[in-house]
């Protein structure tokens, strides 16, 4: 049984104003609000980002009430968001500590909650997805911002809108996310 994922933005703090509801993924939402201030999830899994086209700060909202974004680390309003889709099967990802795929790498099949104590690595700065979708943190114990990641490469987060953000935890987003 395939649910519809649904989540719908408001213009202005706890739900008021005009608002946009939508099912997939969406680059710019100006082009329906004129801002948008805080959301609310029927269903499923999303991630909302500060900055169109999926950059910037982002954060994950499963189904619940967003009733303000600077709760969500959005330094603007939400201005972009993805749907995540639900994944069944292994997780695979590739990580390296340097920028474009190299340096030291390890490859991790299950979340890792300190990744400098646990693989020896000083930093995480490129990887490859290759296999489900990951949320990867800044702080140990999957805290601080957080970056989304779809299975694909990526040679540099800071080509995603990631200045100074280091990796320090990750985690499979596994959740039906209903």
């Amino acid at each position: 049984l395939m649910s519809i994922k649904i989540i719908i933005f408001y213009e202005d703090r706890n739900f008021q104003g005009r608002s946009y509801e939508t099912s997939s993924d969406c680059a710019d939402m100006s082009s329906y609000l004129s801002r948008c201030l805080s959301c609310r999830v029927e269903s499923g899994c999303f991630m909302v980002y500060d900055r169109t086209n999926y950059m910037g700060n982002q954060f994950f909202v499963r189904r619940g009430d967003y009733s303000d974004y600077q709760r969500m680390g959005m330094s603007d309003c939400i201005r972009s968001c993805r749907m995540i889709p639900m994944h069944r099967g292994q997780f695979r990802i590739k990580i390296f500590e340097q920028e474009n795929m190299s340096g030291q790498s390890n490859e991790l099949q299950e979340d890792c909650e300190n990744i400098p104590e646990r693989l020896r690595m000083s930093e995480c700065l490129s990887c490859s997805v290759l296999d489900g979708h990951w949320l990867l943190f800044e702080q140990p114990s999957f805290r601080g911002k957080m970056i989304y990641l779809r299975p694909g490469e990526y040679r540099s987060f800071r080509d995603m809108g990631i200045n100074g953000t280091r990796v320090m935890s990750m985690k499979r987003i596994m959740e039906s996310c209903s």
